[in-house]
């Protein structure tokens, strides 16, 4: 349920949709070095600040929630909404409905896992890219994945068209780099956020190749 950091939406001299619906997203002309390259639309393109509901997303939690009406059991890939033309429309909650419990499945698979998280320094506490990647390899070879990204996303970002190079495929640099092309498919940076592109195929690579320990 964490907020963004995009400066325009904590800063109320400044157009926000995501605070004020409809007064226009000040961003959109203004320094956005930091701002998503998925999920983005022309109400807002402010980046989802988390690293646990990445991490969550990776590992296909259960949002289990309480109301008035009854009980829902989530998928943590539901939860979160893209801003599309509602960006202070967050996620699928009702008003009168509370988080009860956040479900972890239990793993199908002897999974390998690491979440690795770039900043401008390490003293920052934001992701300006961030990859979630649980890997099933055996002898050599990937029989499962899960990828989701930080810090480029107006919402966690799973990634499963880049699953599905993986999935089958031997565990080599070259699987990783088609993998990391695959990634930045659909990507819609702006001029100050171009560098998430290049940032974000060198995080996937290097992540996948500290799971499987695989190298050129």
């Amino acid at each position: 349920m964490q907020r963004t950091r995009c400066v325009y939406f904590r800063d109320i001299r400044w157009a926000c949709n995501k605070r004020t619906p409809g007064s226009g997203c000040s961003a959109q002309d203004g320094y956005h070095r930091t701002h998503a390259i998925f999920g983005v639309s022309d109400a807002c393109f402010a980046t989802n600040p988390s690293d646990m509901s990445v991490a969550l997303v990776a590992l296909e939690a259960i949002v289990h929630t309480e109301s008035p009406t009854g009980r829902r059991s989530i998928p943590i890939g539901d939860f979160h909404l893209a801003p599309g033309d509602t960006p202070h429309i967050e996620t699928v909650l009702d008003h009168d409905e509370l988080i009860t419990a956040v479900e972890l499945p239990k793993p199908a698979a002897l999974w390998r896992s690491r979440y690795l998280k770039v900043r401008d320094r390490a003293s920052y506490e934001f992701a300006l890219v961030s990859v979630a990647a649980l890997l099933d390899v055996s002898g050599g070879r990937i029989g499962g994945a899960r990828i989701a990204f930080g810090g480029v996303g107006t919402k966690p970002w799973r990634a499963p068209r880049v699953e599905q190079i993986l999935v089958g495929a031997e565990a080599n640099n070259k699987v990783f780099r088609a993998a990391a092309e695959r990634a930045v498919e659909g990507a819609a940076p702006r001029r100050h956020n171009r560098f998430k592109v290049e940032l974000l195929k060198r995080t996937l690579i290097r992540t996948l190749e500290e799971i499987t320990g695989a190298r050129i």
